[in-house]
């Protein structure tokens, strides 16, 4: 396998693996607001702080991939 194939694979399994792990970080949070009742509004705050770091990372995956650097 040369090396151009092996980078398409690569960018493959880091994207399925991220997104596991992203969608495996919400299970999570959800599993926080369950155990503590909260109510729609602990859920949201829940969401919204915890949520934020993987958001700006999908925003700068986003913005390098626009701006092809």
């Amino acid at each position: 396998m040369d090396l151009k194939t092996w980078a398409v694979y690569e960018q493959y399994f880091l994207t399925i693996g991220l997104f596991c792990l992203i969608a495996y970080m919400m299970f999570i949070i959800f599993k926080l607001g369950q155990e503590s009742k909260a109510g729609k509004w602990g859920y949201f705050v829940l969401f919204l702080a915890l949520g934020l770091g993987m958001f700006g990372f999908i925003a700068k995956t986003v913005i390098v991939e626009l701006l092809e650097l």
